[in-house]
């Protein structure tokens, strides 16, 4: 067993585990950490407790002290930099006419770097950016590029449901969503109603999608051939949850179809041809589904750069 704390250096940052040192802290605590990047300033999430050496990714950084009045001074004036920072940068971003938005700017609690957080539609070339700012602040400069769903998580905001943001309140990492996801929970397909604040699909899709994939396994799918017992049929459509399927077939009279509801242990697979079926709302917005799905992979792409 090991004595860990849990830290993290954000207000909606992910919490990392840190080897306490023999000190004892409680949460809403700050402490100064060991990081990769030198000595971060951060707050207590999870304090004191022994856990598994197999659930530990040795060797754990240390903690080296409990912020002093000093240290939390010296982290407020960070973050006044931080501010005059986003002025300067904003107005040369203007001055070299680049094509990108600002987000954020972050001053290194060791004073060892700043970094600036941007959005952009492609590449770009900002190293005329970089020395005008190296030269004014006399420090090692580095400017990153986000997605625009770590936009939306640093601005904050509510979503469709009246909720804060989900990535603002306990979201620490975007999984990836997609088009499919929507289609297998029966959603609309309107890109207006299953996009976030970020325009991009919303994060809740996930949630359940596990829930749906298991119960898909056990559903016919659509396009199916059944037996009935009213005979055999086409399957036209399911309802996920319920476990229902309504079956297509043919009249017994005529040469018409009707439409009839059984409970998915009810029916019979003969053969089980899967028909990709677009529903009117896929059809119209077809060519918005299809860009928001290639938007979902170019920003997975730039999150694992």
């Amino acid at each position: 067993m090991k004595n860990i704390i849990g830290v993290r250096f954000k207000k909606l940052g992910k919490i990392y585990f840190f080897n306490p040192k023999g000190l004892k802290v409680k949460k809403g605590d700050n402490v100064i950490v060991e990081t990769a990047q030198g000595e971060e300033y951060a707050e207590v999430m999870i304090p004191n407790r022994l856990v598994e050496d197999e659930k530990i990714i040795a060797p754990l950084k240390k903690v080296i002290r409990i912020a002093s009045y000093k240290d939390k001074k010296h982290y407020d004036e960070c973050r006044k930099i931080e501010k005059e920072a986003f002025r300067v940068c904003l107005k040369k971003i203007k001055e070299h006419k680049l094509e990108m938005t600002l987000t954020d700017v972050e001053y290194k609690f060791d004073n060892s770097k700043i970094l600036f957080y941007f959005t952009a539609d492609g590449r770009i070339d900002f190293r005329e950016l970089v020395k005008d700012l190296a030269a004014i602040y006399k420090t090692r400069i580095e400017l990153r590029q986000i997605g625009v769903r770590d936009e939306v998580k640093r601005i904050g905001g509510n979503g469709v449901c009246g909720r804060e943001l989900c990535c603002c309140t306990f979201l620490s990492n975007f999984e990836a969503v997609s088009i499919k996801m929507a289609k297998e929970q029966n959603l609309s397909l309107n890109p207006t109603k299953i996009s976030g604040n970020c325009g991009r699909l919303m994060c809740c899709l996930k949630y359940e999608n596990e829930v749906y994939e298991e119960k898909l396994k056990n559903l016919p799918s659509v396009g199916a051939i059944v037996k009935t017992e009213d005979g055999e049929g086409e399957v036209d459509s399911i309802e996920t949850l319920k476990e229902k399927v309504r079956v297509k077939m043919k009249e017994p009279e005529g040469d018409g179809y009707v439409y009839k509801k059984y409970d998915a242990k009810d029916v019979k697979v003969i053969k089980d041809v899967a028909i990709e079926k677009m529903d009117e709302e896929e059809i119209e917005h077809k060519k918005e589904l299809e860009e928001l799905e290639k938007l979902e992979k170019l920003d997975k792409q730039l999150e694992e750069e």
